[in-house]
């Protein structure tokens, strides 16, 4: 482990009541001497103390100083914190008297996890739940954090591979005593692979609810000109974040907003109307546009009451979609919208008012359910379209059992070692059977961080914000 010690503001910088400063590595207790004039209180209890800048003598600040001898700390080493006034120019003289002490440097972004891995403290997944946790805006993403920082992903990987190196341990038996019969090993253990990889893959395939959690769930908002697109999403997030003009095509590019439904975390899209083009700038909007939509979790389709359905985002319409008539406040309202191929004097399919979901029929059709009505203007119908919204939300991201995957390397691992499975069960050979069983072993393994990924620490570390 490096000599130096490291030191960074772990709160948030600014004017504060309180700001805390993290000491680690081996020059901790003499820094604390330095800048106390007493030596480090006992461990794990608060001490009040003064703090005087070691080569001008002058007192900074009085502060609560935390002692937490290694190994028993967050990163294994010698650490400690400081919690004094926060001001600026506190927050400065503390940190212009720590950088002068020989041996220490500032922290960079994610430094203290990084040594709390490097010292057997966390496992890669856990780190990367601790960078969550920071990062957690709704209350579904701190669950999710959560759960990962207390070990249940890496519990659940570890587990997977113990099974793998067992399973290795059987074929390996085999081939250092050939002389005993005991049949066709891989065909023994064929049915144990099977169910393993069958217990991965199910895994895997929850890992779009555990990205969505940590990332947000996309909603592309989407319509003709002047259907209201803007002023809906402008409501939704209470707050003026797109243009609202009577002029059509006033958006051209797509216009993101961050919200919380429910405590899910949903990125609310807004694109360009949806029409012919008058130009190279609205026909590159209108084809991000269409692009959104299609790559959306869901798609909000706006129909204006007081205009025909537009073919455009007809033809956007599946089960995906949230089907909304906006400017309900208007006294002529048309007739609900039918996807692209409907006979405008069949009925819609039997559904609760204000629905506003779609259903695909046995000839491939999609049908639109009731309408959510509403109007920005009056407000009706806005909180309808929030709990549908919701709905549709929780039904895609709820807890459904064991902590989902929440990173794409994990699902790049992961995928990989489904490959190596389906490829040990038809091995011809033990001694092939086994050599994917420790590829397989080894992937998992990348994930938690158990064998050798110097390779990727950087790239996993470098997102922390500064303290932690």
């Amino acid at each position: 482990m490096t000599g130096e010690t490291l030191f960074a503001l772990a709160s948030a910088p600014g004017r504060a009541a309180i700001a805390v400063w993290r000491l680690s590595g081996p020059g901790v207790a003499e820094g604390i001497r330095v800048l106390t004039g007493r030596a480090p209180p006992q461990a794990r209890r608060a001490s009040l103390r003064q703090l005087v800048d070691p080569f001008t003598g002058i007192a900074i600040d009085q502060a609560l100083v935390l002692w937490f001898p290694g190994p028993d700390s967050f990163t294994g080493e010698d650490s400690a914190e400081l919690h004094s006034h926060g001001g600026r120019a506190v927050a400065e003289a503390i940190g212009a008297a720590l950088g002068k002490l020989p041996g220490f440097r500032h922290a960079e972004p994610g430094e203290f996890s990084r040594r709390a891995f490097l010292n057997g403290k966390l496992d890669l997944t856990e780190a990367e739940a601790i960078a969550d946790l920071a990062a957690a805006e709704t209350e579904a993403q701190r669950r999710q954090a959560l759960a990962q920082a207390g070990g249940a992903l890496s519990g659940l990987y570890d587990g997977w591979r113990a099974e793998l190196i067992r399973l290795r341990a059987h074929l390996e038996a085999d081939i250092e005593f050939p002389d005993e019969d005991i049949g066709d090993p891989v065909a023994q253990l064929s049915g144990q692979i099977a169910a393993l990889w069958a217990s991965i893959s199910e895994h895997l395939a929850d890992g779009y609810r555990g990205e969505r959690l940590r990332d947000g769930l996309t909603i592309a908002v989407v319509g003709a000109p002047n259907a209201g697109k803007s002023s809906l999403v402008n409501a939704l997030a209470r707050r003026d974040v797109a243009i609202v003009s009577p002029e059509a095509g006033t958006t051209r590019d797509a216009i993101e907003v961050h919200l919380d439904l429910g405590g899910y975390p949903v990125i609310l899209v807004d694109t360009a109307g949806l029409r012919d083009a008058s130009g190279l700038v609205e026909a590159e909007g209108i084809a991000r546009a269409r692009a959104r939509a299609e790559t959306a979790d869901l798609v909000l389709a706006l129909f204006a009451a007081d205009a025909e359905p537009d073919t455009e985002t007809l033809a956007l319409l599946d089960e995906r979609a949230v089907v909304v008539r906006s400017k309900a406040d208007l006294t002529e309202p048309h007739e609900p919208p039918h996807p692209t191929g409907a006979r405008k004097s069949e009925s819609p399919s039997p559904a609760k008012a204000g629905e506003g979901g779609t259903r695909r029929d046995s000839d491939g059709r999609v049908r639109v359910l009731q309408p959510i009505e509403i109007s920005v203007k009056s407000s009706s119908g806005l909180d309808t379209l929030l709990q549908t919204l919701t709905a549709r939300v929780a039904a895609l991201l709820a807890d459904r059992g064991p902590p989902p995957p929440t990173r794409a390397r994990h699902r790049e691992a992961l995928t990989n070692c489904l490959t190596v499975l389906a490829a040990a069960r038809t091995a011809p050979l033990p001694e092939l059977a086994a050599e994917e069983l420790r590829h397989a072993a080894d992937a998992l393994g990348r994930i938690t961080g158990r064998i050798d990924i110097e390779d990727m620490l950087d790239a996993i570390f470098r997102d922390f914000c500064i303290g932690k």
